[in-house]
């Protein structure tokens, strides 16, 4: 039954780590300045190939003024992020550690692992909050045309 529990304990573990993982591999510093993908290419924000705008927006003609509330909204969502982030971040290298340890205590790995749980889902539910926002600022055929591009989409998201 305990190999069992350490068994789900790192299956949580490693399911939670992926996004974090991929940070970590793209050498992820504190932030300064916008958060990741708010510089803007050579089209500006909305414009062709615009790294700015999350994928479901992007070649959508945005107006200057729903650009602006765009840009508010994603910055303001980013110290919230980082915060989760950290806690996440912070929880798994404490389970790691224990992990390896001799003085190994399950209710702890099981603490661990359900505070690195529950930051992830507040990343989740801050991203799904964000995206609401961003929907709210379209205009009707502007929100047909981020649908569309929704539905092309099929099949699970891949890490970028």
């Amino acid at each position: 039954m305990k190999y069992l529990s350490i068994a789900v304990s790192l299956l949580l573990l490693s399911a939670c780590s992926m996004p974090l993982l991929a940070l970590a591999q793209q050498g992820a510093a504190p932030m300064e300045g916008p958060p990741p993908g708010l510089v803007h290419g050579p089209g500006g924000p909305g414009g062709p190939g615009a790294p700015g705008l999350p994928p479901f927006l992007r070649g959508i003609d945005l107006s200057e003024a729903q650009q602006d509330k765009i840009f508010a909204a994603t910055y303001a969502q980013a110290p919230l992020l980082r915060e989760q982030e950290k806690i996440a971040f912070k929880a798994h290298a404490q389970l790691r550690a224990l992990a390896g340890s001799s003085a190994y205590d399950d209710a702890k790995a099981s603490a661990l692992a359900s505070t690195a749980a529950q930051a992830m889902a507040q990343i989740s539910l801050q991203q799904a909050r964000l995206e609401q926002q961003l929907l709210a600022v379209l205009t009707p055929e502007q929100r047909k045309q981020a649908q569309q591009r929704g539905d092309s989409r099929s099949g699970p998201r891949r890490p970028q």
